[in-house]
């Protein structure tokens, strides 16, 4: 069988021709993305603001207006309904109200009464309540989570290659996670748990591609000394762009399927997934090799130092 070769043997693609424009777009886009933040915020899920989730299956595809007027009729808060998967797989979500628990935990019986003569023959797949105080909990956890991760690919980085390695691959990470979050915030998409585990994974994946990259560069910073910072990230690039490619298609194949098939409770986590995945192999070709020019890697390496 003949191999598909994604990237022809000797190609040099300049990609550092680009590299203003590419460092005053990432620039812009998050910056954008912290105003977004500050100004709007995100729509947080019942995860992090508390609430009821309520998920149900119908004998046949419910009229979701009418079922919606029926149970905010119930006056037990702003009752949002959400279809997912098959027609007749609903997801309810009832706000935290006032009152504590108690009231919320009278509240969701009225839902199933008002469901049980709607439909007999209902069935109850899963009813989650968060509290505020594990909301607030969560929150806490999670922001605690990214930034813990960050830092540690910080010191890994670090370690295993010079301090101005360390300081282009975080910035790249940084990049990553706030552009990505700078889309659930423009699109308003839910931010939960989820959501949070993408985040990690998309720090894990950046990182994952900025070491092929950062590899390669310092490979080639003690093969060819003569070479200009700019000339070794171009041929550096071009030489793990197969794989980049490879890593990346293949990826997102497996997130589309998923995208497709998984439903809506999934949706967000791979929605996620799939745009950090694209940034991330955006970042790992424009923003994080770019960087190295601007904060000049030693080039006196030794020769007889071996690999970590």
């Amino acid at each position: 069988m003949k191999l598909l070769r994604l990237v022809p043997p000797g190609l040099r693609i300049p990609f550092m021709r680009y590299h203003r424009i590419a460092v005053a777009l990432s620039t812009v886009l998050f910056m954008a993305s912290a105003v977004l933040l500050v100004s709007v915020g995100l729509n947080f899920g019942i995860d992090f603001k508390g609430g009821t989730l309520i998920e149900i299956e119908t004998p046949e595809a419910p009229d979701l207006a009418d079922l919606r007027d029926e149970l905010n009729a119930l006056g037990v808060g702003d009752i949002s309904l959400q279809e997912f998967g098959a027609s007749n797989d609903i997801l309810i979500r009832l706000p935290l109200l006032d009152g504590g628990e108690e009231v919320q935990q009278v509240a969701v019986h009225a839902i199933q009464d008002a469901l049980a003569v709607l439909f007999p023959e209902i069935e109850y797949r899963r009813i989650e309540f968060v509290g505020p105080q594990v909301s607030g909990e969560l929150i806490r956890n999670g922001t605690q989570a990214v930034l813990v991760a960050i830092v540690l690919m910080m010191l890994y980085i670090w370690f295993r290659f010079e301090w101005q390695f360390g300081i282009g691959a975080v910035l790249a990470l940084v990049h990553d996670v706030g552009l990505t979050i700078g889309m659930f915030v423009l699109f308003q998409i839910d931010f939960d748990l989820p959501v949070v585990a993408a985040l990690l994974t998309i720090v894990g994946y950046s990182m994952n591609d900025t070491v092929v990259v950062y590899d390669r560069i310092r490979e080639n910073l003690r093969k060819y000394k003569q070479e200009t910072m700019l000339e070794l990230a171009d041929r550096s690039l071009s030489d793990t762009l197969a794989r980049t490619i490879m890593t990346s298609v293949t990826t997102l194949l497996a997130l589309g399927a998923l995208y497709i098939f998984g439903g809506e409770v999934i949706a967000p986590f791979v929605l996620a997934m799939i745009w950090g995945v694209l940034v991330g192999t955006y970042s790992s070709l424009f923003v994080a090799a770019p960087l190295l020019l601007y904060v000049k890697p030693v080039r006196n390496v030794d020769d007889d130092e071996e690999d970590a």
